[in-house]
């Protein structure tokens, strides 16, 4: 019993002293919220304005929702070229997509491909990639609008030529829905305002999300082959796209960066199961990648090593405490006390602090994170690790197996349709 009691205080113990070093460096390190934003005006250099391709994947989308994304692109102020490539993975709603279709096809900037049957978010774009030619690439969910300035900014960003992948910030467009949505809501906003924004600083953001992310085509045309044929223990890795494709754009010496005043509204799960499949997809992902990434960290800025050590062991000394806790209660029918004080205090000091920094008092309810965090995504976590080379249980059907080289899908590509009467 001892030995129980012993562990589990400890073990919080050490967490609590590692995430106060981490989220004190994290903080250090983030770019103000409110520093100096990147001009939303039109862009004026001498050179001509690099032209942009958006590609939009769709799979079993919402009509409405869909219609929303493809009219928010072509709202961009973006003073250069701008085109735009929306997929069809399949769908089986596809008639009431192509009437969307059908409508944007107006718009001579809009070409769309209907693929024959599902193949995959990652071979959709793919499909979209090898027929388009711009110079930059920006990738865009079906269920997300981006703001009228998002190329704009990013581009601006990308006129570096050593950054090879650049994401705005997240926000949840249905956020006022349900409990769940605020919360996911504010959960992005820490994502990115704290996580990605340190990340930033040293041009390292480990993962540039799929809702809305930019890329330079010359370092995505080197990496594509790499991108569509990823394995993980033998078998075709079919998901995870946006963290795999930013550790590759790392491996190649690119930066990756984070423009935090370009948003992006995307659809968000707005109950627990669906939620509960995201993260179980995403937590697969993390995993599957850090190993990936694990021999970049020698070469990088070493925060960015204690930001992998704290994201991975935190958890895990968590865990630990949990159970070792929930062990001695079981066996002695005593609370750990310690332990419980220690994760209500930690709960209540950072919302505190991220209320105050965001000067948002709406930060204060994401103390109601916790549970859900202890309880159901910490031991969903540990399910992730133990099936990694599982793809089931996602929050979309999975894609049939296609070859990865070799017999691909021919698109059927449809544009200048006629607009419904």
């Amino acid at each position: 019993m001892y030995l129980l009691d012993t562990t589990s205080t400890a073990a919080i113990s050490i967490y609590a002293l590692l995430l106060a070093a981490y989220r004190s460096m994290q903080v250090l390190y983030t770019r103000p919220i409110n520093g100096p934003a990147v001009s939303a005006e039109p862009i004026e250099t001498p050179a001509p304005l690099p032209a942009v391709d958006v590609i939009v994947p769709s799979f079993n989308e919402d009509p409405g929702i869909l219609s929303a994304c493809l009219a928010s692109i072509a709202d961009q102020d973006y003073p250069g070229e701008l085109r735009v490539y929306v997929v069809d993975d399949g769908s089986r709603n596809r008639e009431a997509i192509v009437r969307v279709h059908d409508f944007y096809s107006r718009d001579p900037r809009f070409t769309f491909i209907l693929l024959p049957e599902n193949v995959g978010k990652r071979k959709a774009q793919i499909a979209a990639i090898s027929q388009s030619f711009g110079e930059l690439v920006l990738n865009v969910d079906s269920d997300s609008t981006i703001a009228f300035d998002v190329v704009s900014k990013l581009v601006s960003k990308m006129r570096n030529p050593e950054v090879g992948a650049a994401m705005g910030q997240l926000t949840a467009s249905n956020r006022s829905d349900t409990w769940l949505t605020r919360l996911i809501d504010m959960e992005y906003w820490l994502a990115c305002n704290e996580e990605r924004a340190a990340q930033a600083r040293f041009g390292a953001v480990m993962c540039c999300c799929g809702p809305c992310a930019m890329y330079r085509r010359s370092a995505l045309a080197a990496l594509l082959d790499q991108y569509e044929t990823q394995l993980f223990r033998g078998k075709p890795s079919d998901f995870g796209e946006d963290r795999h494709l930013t550790i590759l754009m790392l491996k190649a010496g690119f930066r990756t960066e984070y423009v935090p005043d370009a948003i992006v509204a995307t659809v968000v799960p707005d109950r627990l199961k669906p939620y509960l499949r995201q993260q179980l997809r995403w937590a697969r992902s993390t995993f599957r990648d850090t190993f990936l990434a694990l021999p970049l960290l020698g070469g990088l800025n070493r925060y960015l090593t204690f930001d992998a050590v704290g994201q991975t062991m935190g958890p895990l000394l968590l865990a630990l405490s949990i159970v070792t806790g929930l062990a001695h209660f079981i066996m002695t029918a005593t609370l750990p006390w310690w332990t419980i004080l220690m994760i209500a205090s930690m709960a209540m000091i950072r919302c505190s602090l991220v209320a105050w920094n965001a000067r948002q008092l709406r930060f204060l309810g994401y103390v109601l994170h916790t549970p859900i965090n202890l309880f159901l995504l910490i031991p969903l976590k540990a399910y992730a690790l133990c099936t990694l080379s599982n793809s089931d249980w996602l929050s979309r059907y999975s894609a049939p197996n296609v070859p990865v080289s070799g017999g691909k899908q021919t698109p059927i590509q449809t544009s200048g349709l006629t607009a419904p009467d």
